[in-house]
């Protein structure tokens, strides 16, 4: 469809969709897309449009306001935007970009999260990989390709996961974030054995406080707390699919005594190991 908004090319085109009910329940999904060449002077302000708008700059620079604060973004950059809340953009030069519109359940937490490690303008290392499969969506409108929406929403979240990626990969060094994986690896290998702080520390080589906030950082929890929920899910494993002792599941897990691991089960589920056992489950001589 040809725009006819004030200030945008004839020649820009866009397209609309309405997505299944599936879709939106289980998919992101894209609402409308197009390709807009905006005349010098062109400004679009909004209170709310009730979902998320990416752009992809590929020719000149415009500036971007959301909230409070004013940004500029040029060639080679996205701007992600919270329409769900007041935001406007525009340029006084002419500028081009491809564009989506776009939400679904997964929508707002990616939004809120690339926000957080990178602003509403994001400028990856690598541009034409989220730019590409951004002109691919609009590309599959504009041939009337056969739309599948998981491919679509696909598309959207490595759109999402690259441009994420591309901010964090700003505030972590490749050796950091390699040096936590090791760790977590060693974690899931050898949780059963006695681990101690230091001995994680070591793993990474950095000191045990820098290890722990680096840790904490990388996952969302401490080094002791990823350790407890690692055994207590291999726990939960075996007293849902064995018939082996609590006590000997208790040594089996990393725990140093079946007090010990009982009491920490209970404060973690809830329940205590027996009671977990034995809820809604078969007796392990049915498997």
């Amino acid at each position: 469809m040809r725009s006819t908004e004030f200030k945008v090319s004839p020649q820009s085109d866009y397209y609309v969709y309405t997505p299944s009910a599936l879709a939106r329940k289980l998919y992101l999904y894209p609402l409308l897309t197009g390709y807009f060449i905006y005349e010098p002077g062109y400004f679009i302000e909004r209170n709310h449009f009730d979902n998320f708008l990416i752009m992809y700059i590929s020719k000149g620079t415009c500036t971007v306001s959301a909230g409070s604060q004013s940004y500029t973004a040029s060639a080679g950059q996205f701007v992600l935007l919270d329409c769900y809340h007041p935001h406007s953009y525009g340029s006084e030069d002419s500028w081009e970009a491809v564009w989506l519109h776009f939400d679904g359940p997964l929508a707002r937490a990616y939004h809120d999260e690339i926000l957080s490690e990178c602003g509403p303008v994001i400028a990856p290392a690598h541009p034409e990989v989220p730019g590409g499969l951004l002109s691919r969506i609009y590309e599959i409108f504009r041939t009337s390709s056969p739309l599948e929406e998981h491919a679509l929403s696909d598309y959207i979240t490595r759109i999402l996961n690259s441009l994420l990626f591309s901010g964090q990969s700003k505030k972590r060094s490749a050796l950091r974030t390699s040096s936590i994986a090791d760790t977590i690896t060693y974690i899931n290998e050898h949780f059963h054995e006695s681990l101690t702080l230091t001995t994680l520390a070591k793993q990474a080589n950095v000191s045990p406080y820098h290890f722990t906030r680096i840790f904490a950082k990388e996952t969302g929890m401490t080094p002791h707390h990823y350790l407890i929920a690692t055994r207590i899910s291999a726990a939960k494993f075996l007293l849902k699919s064995s018939g082996t002792s609590i006590k000997e599941i208790a040594f089996r897990t990393g725990f140093q005594s079946e007090t010990s691991f009982c009491n920490t089960f209970k404060k973690w589920e809830g329940c205590t190991p027996s009671q977990y056992r034995s809820s809604g489950t078969l007796s392990p001589s049915a498997f």
